[in-house]
């Protein structure tokens, strides 16, 4: 019942990992974000194409060409000088969007390159009055289709937008957004691929530059809302709000970087690069937190998007199915594992099985740019491992621990453990039970206890018990009590034992040769020696807990047969012999001693006596060991019934 209630309790952490993979509150995907993260960083940077180059507004150009920014003056020089450095597209990540001198001159700079495009930037929480906005309906490319999906998942609604002045507008092949959304936690994971302002929707410069380089007019931009954009013949695909999961390819630097003041020295060969125009010196403060670097240029971050839609290297996001399914077969499978293997093994398997969804994820994006979410599976496996584990500790334990303290003086460690593994074996309300009984009795201990000071009668009595009780254990019995003098074991409870009559059997020869050693050794000592009668017999009995509860309780039997198995100790007396069983166990033995299973011993037959309580008679036999050659089995054959006076 335990294992079956850690499956239900399991079963119930799994469907909560279900919900909430289905549900995703933010922590899930915090989780899920964090796990992403770790997945870019050990993948490490990848080889970034040639074809798309830094100009880097660094720290050397800066103190070239003085405190950042610069006059429009001096970016003409810069538009002339990329234009000699022979770049075929140039992708600026400057917004001039005030008047100021030297408009003209860059205007004239960017009509002779021919090549520039332009960057803008919104505003989602005020409007901007003094921005002529009408440019970015004007250069707005996107078709848009799938508009019914629009009502549901719009995407990120601008307010307002800061635009170039229009006389530079006039001069640029197009315009792009440059906003960038950083999560919940201040990594920047996604581009927003479109942005929604006044009814139009815009590009991000990356890909507004992609499509300017594939030579894409505007009517071949298409906007899918809900699933992508379209390119063209091909599809970058993008989640409900018009957002891409950023393939970042390394850390900061991973691209290659060109200083403008090489380029304004000539020293910069840009021949038939895509040139990105952008500040990643540190006072510029244009640094962005992302999985692979705690202070990337935003410039850099435009060139990983724009190479992965040159190079295809585009992250898809598996099915909103895939978490919550994955979720259920790793817990169910845990929820099993847990229940069924030690708690060793199932520990190191469900522990596998996360590093498998971790790994399983970690592949997939390798290798086909697949994201998968391995949050809620990796948490739904540690989490059920760790409430069934937590479950068998308070409530498993503490029966496991009631067991022990019930059982450690009545059975073995192993069967002990046992019972633990098993506590269904135990009972522990009573139930009826077959089993073998076995009474052992010092003969004239009366008499013996009476002549010798009480001190040498209890340390003798002591040795005797503690020697015959080390027996009983050593074949697995169940050690009831002491009876003054006498010793009542049985077998076959609380543990099942299908050879309970036969390990009876062997446990009582193995008393008597037990006691002979103890009797050579109180001899040599000048000791009195001991000796001592044994009855063994088997039936049905009940077995369990009786006495008064929350007061004194016992782990006993009782019942006729037990009756019985004490009335033929005391025959031993009678026959004056050291071990009788009755016929009740030579049946369940008889095989076995064929079989030599106790070595050579002779059973023989003597009475069949009339019991108080039996309606037949019950045949006795006295066992022996043989010191050699086959066992031997004598019936009885006096056909007489002999009265049982004596209890």
């Amino acid at each position: 019942m335990g294992r079956w209630r850690r499956v239900i309790i399991g079963l119930g952490v799994v469907a909560l990992g279900v919900l909430l993979a289905v549900w995703r509150p933010q922590v899930v995907e915090n989780l899920d974000e964090w796990l992403g993260d770790y997945r870019l960083r050990w993948r490490g940077p990848i080889s970034a194409p040639p074809s798309v180059v830094i100009v880097a507004i660094d720290e050397k150009s800066i103190q070239r060409l003085g405190r950042w920014p610069w006059s429009r003056s001096t970016m003409a020089r810069v538009v002339d000088a990329l234009t000699r450095a022979g770049a075929e597209l140039v992708v600026y990540d400057i917004i001039w969007s005030e008047a100021a001198q030297g408009d003209a001159e860059l205007a004239a700079a960017l009509e002779r390159s021919g090549n520039a495009i332009l960057p803008l930037a919104f505003d989602f929480e005020a409007d901007h009055p003094d921005q002529d906005t009408s440019v970015v309906a004007q250069m707005s490319p996107l078709r848009v289709s799938n508009l019914e999906h629009l009502r549901r998942y719009p995407p990120i609604q601008a307010r307002g937008a800061l635009v170039p002045r229009p006389e530079l507008v006039d001069q640029a092949m197009a315009l792009g957004h440059i906003n960038m959304l950083p999560d919940a936690d201040g990594v920047l994971r996604h581009e927003l691929a479109v942005v929604a302002h006044e009814g139009y929707f815009q590009p991000s410069v990356a890909v507004r530059a992609a499509a300017v380089y594939w030579g894409l007019p505007e009517g071949r931009i298409q906007y899918v809302a809900g699933q992508g954009l379209v390119l063209g013949d091909r599809f970058v695909p993008l989640d409900a709000w018009g957002r891409m999961r950023i393939p970042y390819y390394g850390p900061e630097g991973t691209f290659r970087r060109v200083s403008v003041a090489d380029v304004l020295d000539g020293k910069a060969d840009l021949s038939g690069a895509i040139a990105l125009v952008g500040a990643t010196a540190v006072g510029v403060y244009d640094l962005r937190v992302t999985p692979t670097s705690p202070a990337m240029p935003g410039i850099e971050k435009h060139a990983s998007v724009l190479a992965a839609l040159l190079e295809g290297r585009l992250l898809r996001d598996a099915p909103s199915w895939v978490e919550p399914a994955v979720t259920a077969a790793i817990g169910v499978v845990s929820v099993l594992v847990l229940a069924w293997l030690p708690a060793s093994v199932s520990a190191v398997v469900v522990l596998l099985g996360a590093l498998g969804v971790v790994g399983g994820g970690y592949l997939a994006f390798v290798r086909w740019s697949w994201w998968l979410p391995a949050a809620m599976p990796v948490a739904t496996t540690l989490a059920t491992a760790g409430v069934t584990t937590a479950y068998a500790y308070a409530v498993e334990e503490r029966h496991a621990r009631q067991i022990r303290r019930m059982f450690a003086s009545y059975v073995t460690e192993k069967l002990v453990e046992e019972l633990v593994r098993n506590p269904e074996a135990a009972r522990l309300g009573g139930s009826r039970r077959e089993i073998t009984v076995l009474f052992a009795d010092v003969k004239g201990f009366t008499s013996f206890s009476e002549h010798h000071p009480p001190e040498e009668v209890v340390a003798i009595l002591n040795e005797y018990l503690g020697a015959m009780t080390e027996v009983v254990f050593q074949h697995d019995g169940t050690l009831d009590k002491f009876i003054g003098d006498a010793i009542l074991a049985f077998w076959g409870a609380p543990v099942d034992q299908p050879d309970h009559a036969l390990r009876a059997v062997a446990c009582g020869l193995g008393m008597l040769d037990r006691l002979a050693e103890l009797s050579v050794a109180w001899q040599a000592a000048g000791k009195p020696v001991l000796t001592c009668g044994i009855g063994i017999n088997s039936g049905a009995v009940v077995v369990g807990n009786i006495g008064a509860e929350g007061k004194k309780m016992d782990y006993t039997v009782i019942g006729d047969e037990v009756n019985l198995g004490s009335r033929v100790e005391g025959l031993t007396r009678i026959y004056e012999v050291p071990l009788l069983i009755t016929d009740n166990t030579l049946e369940r033995i008889r095989d076995a001693l064929l079989a030599e299973a106790l070595g050579p011993v002779r059973i023989r037959g003597l009475e069949r006596v009339a019991v108080k309580g039996k309606e037949r008679p019950v045949g006795i036999y006295a066992v022996e060991r043989l010191p050699q050659g086959p066992s031997m089995i004598e019936e009885i054959a006096a056909t007489e019934v002999r009265k049982l006076t004596r209890k």
